[in-house]
C-alpha cells in the first residue's frame, strides 16, 4: 500500500472510526459460535432407532411411525434419525448378536446417538443387555414394551421407560360380553421365545373364564394348519390374535400378512388388542392407543435432549384405551351395538345412502320418473315398429313370392321337357307291357324291367314337380338347420334343362360334406335361383366363345360360401354399385327388383352378398351365410 489516509478518516477523524470499528467487533463476537463446549440452539440431534422384528414389522412399525412423525414435528432442533433392527427377535439362538453388536460399535465409535429409542422388548433387552458396549454414556428411551418384560434391575438414571400393560383377562370378558353365546376362543399365538412367555401368560390370566368357554390354543400348529382349522371353526367360536412372528414349523411370518391370510379364510370374528391391526382384519375392542404411547415417548424424548435427566421421567405403565369396534366386521358377524361395553366408539360406519346422497337420490327418483316415461312412448314405438316390421316382412313374402312365380314362368318350358320325357317313357313302357302280355308266353323278366322303369321314370317325373313346389310353395320365413349343398343342389337340378336349351354349362362343385347353416331353405333356393336366371340372361345374348356358369359352395372360417359365376361380359363398373338397388336393372323387360330381394333374403339371414368382375371375365357373386354353431365343416 502507497500510505494513503482514507478520506472517511480525515473527514470523521480517527476517533470516530475507532469507535465504530469497537461496535463492529461486539456485534461479530456475538453472532460468531462459541466454544466447542456449548453447543448452538440449532444443531441437529442424532436419534438412533432400534426396532425389536423389523422396520415394517407390525404392531411394532406402527409405534415407530407414529414416534418418528411427531419427533420431527415437536423438535427444536434438527433431526438425524438412524434406524436398524435385530436380527435375533424371532431365534432361540443369540449367538448373532456378536456381529451386531460390533457392527453398530464401528458405526457409532466417533459420534455417539444423542438419544436411543426402543421399539419393543426385545429391542429394549438388547440395548440394556449391550449398553456398556455400545453406549455407556448415552439416554435411552425404552418404549412400547410390556411392563412383565422390562428388566427393572438393569435400568439406570439414563433410562425412561413408556411401558404398556397386556390386560388379557379384561380382553377375554369384553369378547364374552359383545359376544355372549361365545363356546370357544380360538388363540392364534406364534413359537418364538417372546411368543412363548405371552402363551404362558396368557393361559394363567384365561383360568377365570375356563367355566364358562373353551380355550382352544393353536402354539403348537404350523401357520398353515392354523389356516385349515381357521376356516372349518364349529359355531359359536372367536378368534384371538395375538403374534405370529414364527410357527411352529420355524416358518417366519410378518404380522399383518399373516393375520390377512387368516382374515381372508376365517369363518369366526377376529379380536386383537393391538391397534395397529384395528380398521382392516379384526373386529376391535379395548386397545392400546399408539397416539397415546407415541404422545408420551415424544415427550420424554424431547425433555432428554433438552438436558433433563431420564431417571427423573416417570411413566405409568399404558393400558387399554376406550374400546372400539369396527361397523363393517360387526355387521359382518352379527354382532349388536347394544352388547358393545359403555364408551365404546363404532368407526368406518357406512350411513345410509338416503343420508349419504339424499339429494342426489332426490335427483335419480326424478331422472327415474322422467326415465319411466320415456321407456314407455320407447315401449309404444318398438310395439309399432314390430308390427311395421312383420307388415314389411309379409310383404316382401308376397314379393318374393311373386318374384318365384316370375322365375318360374321362364322354367315353363324347361319343366314342361322335364314332364313330358318320363311321362311319354312312362307311356311307351306300358304299351310294351300290354303286348308282350297278350303273347301265349310273355319273359316276365322283361317285364319286370319294364316295369322298373315305369318306376324310376315316375319317381323322376315326381322329383320335378317336388323341385316346382318347393320354389313356388307361399310358406312364412321359417328358419331351420339345413344343408346348403343339398337346398343348392335341389335348384341347380330344377334349372339345368333350361341351361342345356339355351346352349349353357352349368357347372356345380359342392363341399364333400355337409355345410349345416341355420336358414329357410325357400328362401334361400330363390336366392340361388335369381342368381343363376340373371347370370343366363346376362350370357345368353353375350358374343363369348363358351357360355359356363359356375356354382360352388364352400366354407371360409365362420361362413359357408356360395358363389355363382358367368363367362359373360360382367357388370358395367358404374353399375356395380347400384346393382341391388329397387327398380335398377339393365333388362328391357326386367322390374328390378330380383337382385334387392335377394339382398333383403340374405341380410335377413345375418349374411352378406357382393359382386365383382374377375380378371378372368364376367360377373361373380358371394354370399356369406354364418355356419351353424356347433356344427364344423370341412371344404
Amino acid at each position: 500500500m502507497s500510505g494513503r489516509v482514507p478520506i472517511g478518516a480525515i473527514k470523521l477523524g480517527w476517533p470516530v472510526v475507532a469507535a465504530r470499528l469497537c461496535v463492529c467487533l461486539l456485534v461479530l463476537a456475538a453472532i460468531l459460535p462459541g466454544p466447542a463446549s456449548s453447543a448452538p440452539h440449532w444443531e441437529s440431534k442424532h436419534v438412533l432407532v432400534l426396532h425389536s422384528f423389523g422396520r415394517d414389522f407390525r404392531p411394532w412399525s406402527e409405534y415407530a411411525l407414529s414416534i418418528k412423525a411427531e419427533l420431527k414435528r415437536q423438535s427444536p432442533w434438527p433431526l438425524d434419525i438412524q434406524e436398524h433392527s435385530l436380527l435375533t427377535a424371532r431365534l432361540n439362538d443369540l449367538e448373532p448378536e456378536a456381529p451386531f453388536v460390533d457392527y453398530l460399535r464401528s458405526l457409532y465409535q466417533s459420534r455417539p446417538p444423542d438419544i436411543v429409542i426402543s421399539i419393543g422388548a426385545p429391542a429394549a433387552r438388547f440395548v440394556q443387555k449391550f449398553r456398556t458396549q455400545l453406549f455407556p454414556d448415552t439416554p435411552m428411551v425404552l418404549t412400547a414394551v410390556e411392563q412383565r418384560l422390562v428388566d427393572h434391575a438393569g435400568l439406570t438414571d439414563n433410562d425412561t421407560v413408556v411401558s404398556v400393560h397386556n390386560d388379557f383377562s379384561g380382553f377375554f370378558g369384553s369378547i364374552l360380553q359383545v359376544l355372549p353365546d361365545t363356546r370357544t376362543i380360538a388363540v392364534v399365538i406364534g413359537a418364538s421365545p417372546l411368543e412363548k412367555f405371552w402363551l404362558d401368560e396368557a393361559k394363567k390370566e384365561a383360568k377365570p373364564f375356563e367355566n364358562r368357554v373353551a380355550f382352544v390354543w393353536y402354539a403348537d400348529l404350523s401357520f398353515e394348519d392354523i389356516l385349515k382349522r381357521a376356516a372349518a371353526l364349529p359355531p359359536h367360536t372367536v378368534l384371538f390374535w395375538g403374534l405370529m412372528s414364527v410357527d411352529a414349523a420355524g416358518v417366519v411370518h410378518e404380522g399383518d400378512l399373516a393375520l390377512r391370510s387368516l382374515h381372508a379364510v376365517a369363518n369366526a370374528p377376529i379380536f386383537s388388542f393391538q391397534e395397529a391391526f384395528f380398521g382392516e382384519d379384526t373386529v376391535g375392542g379395548p386397545m392400546h392407543s399408539i397416539a397415546e404411547s407415541s404422545r408420551k415417548t415424544v415427550d420424554a424424548t424431547i425433555r432428554i435432549l433438552g438436558g433433563e435427566k431420564p431417571g427423573n421421567i416417570k411413566i405409568e405403565p399404558i393400558g387399554f384405551a376406550s374400546p372400539k369396534y369396527d361397523w363393517r366386521e360387526m355387521q359382518r358377524w352379527g354382532i349388536s351395538e347394544s352388547n358393545l361395553p359403555p364408551g365404546s366408539a363404532v368407526l368406518f360406519r357406512e350411513p345410509s345412502i338416503w343420508k349419504k346422497y339424499s339429494w342426489q337420490m332426490a335427483l335419480i327418483a326424478g331422472v327415474i320418473l322422467v326415465q319411466g316415461m320415456l321407456i314407455g312412448l320407447l315401449l309404444d314405438e318398438r310395439r309399432r315398429r314390430r308390427l311395421a316390421e312383420v307388415e314389411s316382412r309379409q310383404r316382401l313374402a308376397e314379393l318374393a313370392h311373386v318374384n318365384r312365380y316370375s322365375a318360374a314362368g321362364e322354367l315353363t318350358v324347361s319343366i314342361a321337357h322335364e314332364l313330358n320325357q318320363p311321362l311319354g317313357s312312362i307311356l311307351t313302357n306300358t304299351e310294351t307291357a300290354e303286348l308282350m302280355l297278350k303273347s301265349s308266353s310273355p319273359n316276365l323278366d322283361e317285364v319286370k324291367e319294364i316295369l322298373a322303369d315305369i318306376r324310376r321314370d315316375d319317381q323322376r317325373a315326381s322329383e320335378v314337380i317336388r323341385r316346382l313346389r318347393s320354389v313356388l310353395k307361399k310358406t312364412p320365413f321359417e328358419v331351420k338347420d339345413i344343408d346348403l349343398n343339398e337346398t343348392v343342389r335341389d335348384v341347380v337340378g330344377f334349372v339345368m334343362t333350361l341351361a342345356e336349351g339355351r346352349h349353357i354349362a352349368l357347372k356345380y362343385t359342392s363341399t364333400p360334406t355337409e355345410l349345416r347353416i341355420r336358414g329357410d331353405p325357400v328362401q334361400l333356393q330363390q336366392v340361388v335361383l335369381n342368381l343363376i336366371i340373371n347370370a343366363m340372361d346376362a350370357i345368353s345374348g353375350a358374343q363369348v366363345g363358351k357360355l359356363e356358369i359356375g356354382v360352388t359352395t364352400s366354407r371360409s372360417g365362420a361362413y359357408a360360401e356360395i358363389r355363382v359365376s358367368d363367362t359373360g361380359p360382367g357388370i358395367a363398373v358404374d353399375d356395380l354399385e347400384n346393382v341391388f338397388n329397387p327398380f335398377f336393372t339393365t333388362k328391357p323387360q326386367g322390374m328390378g327388383m330380383g337382385l334387392t330381394i335377394v339382398r333383403t333374403i340374405i341380410e335377413a339371414h345375418h349374411g352378406q352378398i357382393v359382386v365383382e368382375n374377375p380378371p378372368s371375365g364376367g360377373a361373380l357373386f358371394t354370399v356369406r351365410l354364418p355356419v351353424a354353431r356347433g356344427r364344423s365343416t370341412s371344404t
